[in-house]
Formats: structure tokens, sequence, C-alpha cells
């Protein structure tokens, strides 16, 4: 019998890497979503022989209803329609809508399905006592996707937080980790945005330049595996080869290993532990013998400073870090603001009063935090246009 599966944001690098490793005649894809590209969804669908199909953004909606010659396919414009297209409990859902736009979906796709695996880091940063509550209610199966969390994930399964001393990810050091700090004042955008190990989009790539990238992953591993944050450390380790290490209480010390693509964690996810992994290469012993693991330097990443200030406790300042760093990073796409300015300003407004009362106020539902989202970003925003 074939799986029936579905995918939240299908046509980003996660989703069309899933694609890419899933047959028609092993699942039934019972719906695609997408925001704006809707040719490549409507491709997808083609491929795939899916019948019903969510693109959110309205005039993208309206383009796909013209273009659309398949009378079979329904096209839906929000995700209130989960309750008309699935009709029976899936058996895995990918989320990998990108920024907070993928918070409510996946918290509401939730209950459709026996498993899901999440890539957005909104939900596992900002909301993760709320999902964990919805994937008990409705006995649903999580895994991570990132490489790192995905790493951890595989290796202590069932493992109780206090068997584990330490846990460490690994980080390439982004685009700028041969640059000179002296030489980070004037780095042009396109060196930001031409990363040297993996192909990443413009938000994240210069997530992985300041650091911040890394920073978020510390957030959600924190979350997936209960662990206080003096457990959980970040490394350089530029050639990407190895994406954790797990260090126990017993003096074990475990190191997850394999290829720099998406595609292994992704595979894992969505086959059983007997699959074979077509696209399996040798062990590289060329690399294991030239381990390269560095520390992170402060002078150099600032904005790293900041997770000695995030409370131990689940609260709205999670949302609050990231939707100031999103908003800021914005701007210098826009060319608002230099790059060194990036750190700068995300340190100073964190630690603003009006921002800092969060820590102290537990996440009641979705929206509370979508709200407190959108009304950081305006004001964010504001401040630095005038900047």
């Amino acid at each position: 019998m074939k799986k029936k599966i579905a995918l939240l944001g299908s046509t980003g690098s996660i989703g069309k890497s899933l694609l890419e490793l899933i047959k028609k005649k092993d699942f039934e894809i019972i719906f695609l979503a997408a925001n704006k590209n809707y040719k490549k969804l409507l491709k997808q669908a083609e491929i795939f022989n899916v019948k019903n199909l969510i693109i959110s953004d309205y005039k993208s909606y309206k383009k796909l209803i013209l273009i659309n010659k398949n009378k079979k396919i329904k096209i839906y414009n929000n995700f209130n329609s989960f309750e008309k297209i699935i009709t029976k409990k899936l058996d895995y859902v990918m989320s990998s809508i990108s920024g907070i736009s993928g918070l409510k979906p996946t918290y509401e796709i939730i209950k459709f399905t026996k498993k899901i695996a999440i890539a957005n880091k909104e939900s596992l940063i900002c909301a993760w006592p709320i999902l964990l509550k919805e994937l008990k209610k409705h006995n649903t199966e999580f895994v991570p996707v990132d490489s790192e969390h995905f790493s951890i994930w595989s290796e202590i399964k069932e493992a109780h937080s206090k068997r584990i001393n330490k846990i460490y990810l690994t980080a390439s050091g982004g685009p700028l980790h041969k640059l000179k700090i002296s030489s980070l004042k004037n780095v042009k955008t396109s060196t930001i945005l031409n990363h040297p190990t993996w192909n990443m989009g413009k938000k994240i790539s210069v997530d992985s330049a300041t650091m911040m990238n890394k920073c978020l992953e510390v957030m959600e591993a924190k979350n997936i595996f209960n662990l206080d944050y003096k457990k959980i450390s970040f490394i350089i380790h530029p050639e990407s080869y190895v994406h954790a290490i797990v260090v126990y209480n017993n003096g074990i010390s475990k190191i997850v290993a394999h290829d720099t693509t998406m595609k292994i964690p992704i595979f894992n996810t969505i086959f059983n532990e007997n699959a074979i992994y077509r696209g399996m290469k040798k062990i590289d012993f060329k690399k294991l013998n030239h381990l390269n693991f560095q520390d992170v330097m402060i002078k150099k990443y600032p904005i790293v400073s900041f997770l000695n200030k995030i409370p131990k406790k689940h609260s709205l300042y999670e949302t609050v870090i990231l939707s100031i760093n999103d908003t800021i990073v914005e701007k210098f796409l826009e060319k608002k603001i230099r790059f060194n300015d990036i750190a700068t300003l995300f340190l100073k407004f964190i630690d603003k009063v009006e921002f800092k009362k969060y820590k102290k106020r537990y996440p009641k539902g979705i929206m509370e935090i979508i709200n407190l989202n959108n009304l950081i970003s305006k004001k964010i925003s504001s401040v630095i246009e005038k900047y």
C-alpha cells in the first residue's frame, strides 16, 4: 500500500530534494503547498499526479487557476483547506515553509498526520511547548530535518537527557570564515551570499555569516532534546562533514558524520531504517584524518554573545529574538544598513526594556506568537528606517 504524504513548502530546496528522493509507485501525495512559485507547483503536481494544491499568495493563486488545464486538480488559497483535502490521517508530512508564515500550518497539520518532519525554525524555536502538546495529543511522531538536529536525534533516540553530558553542533564558519576581522567592515553582499559549502537562500546565508543561524540551532536543540543551554555548544568545522558530536556521561563520545547534502537527513525522515540511500558514497577517510575543529571567535562573531541572555524557561523572548534578527537582516538585504550593523543593532535591540519584559511571558497560543512577531517587526523596521 502506498504511503499517503503531503509537503508544506514543496517548491523550496527541502521540498524539491524530498520529491527527488521518492517514487510515485511508493507514495501517494495528497497535496503540495507553496507560497508564490505556482508554475513549479503545477509542474510537480503533473509529475506526481497530485490532485490538491495550496498556494498561499493570492496573486499567484489567481494565476495558477488561469494556467491550470487539468480539471482533476483542485486549487486552494489557504491552509484552512486541510479538512476538505485530508479524509484519512496521513502517513507523513514534511513542513519546510520558511519564516513565521510556516508556524500556523505546521501546528494545524499535526492532527492530520502520523508523522511530521519539521524544518521550520520558527515553529521549533518560538512554539515548541505548544507543538509538543499537540504532538502528544494526536500521537504524532516528530522528526527534525536540519542536518545537525537530525544527526543528534538519530544518535540519541530515546536516551534520557540526563545521560547526556554535552552536545556539539558544527558550523561551517560561513562565507566569511577565512576573512580577517578588519576586512568585515566593507565586505560585499555578494561575498556574504556565496556560501562555501552549502547552497543556501539569501536570508540564511546572511545568518550563517553572522553565526546567527548556528545560535538559532542551539535554541532549537535546547527545545527538541530537552537540554539546558549549558549542555549545548557549537564549534567551527569548515569541511561540514561532521554534523554533531554527542558526549555521554559514561565517558563515550559519538561523532555523526555524512556527506554535505541535505538529502541524507531528508531521506531518513521518510524512509525506514532498512532503506538504502542510493546516493551514498564511501567514507571519506581523507576528511576524517584532517578534521579541523575550531573555537568560535566572539570578536569576529559578536552576535553569539546573546546566547547567555536567554532565559532557561521557554518564553515569548524567543519570538523577540527571531523577529528582531529577521527584520535587521531584511534591511541589510535592502541595503539600508551595513553588514557590521547587523550584530550591533541586534545586541542593542534585544537589551531594550520593552523587549526584555517578554522573558517573563509564556506563549499562550500560535496567534500570540505571530502577532508579537508582526508587532516587533514593524517597530524595528521603523527605527532602522531612521537609522
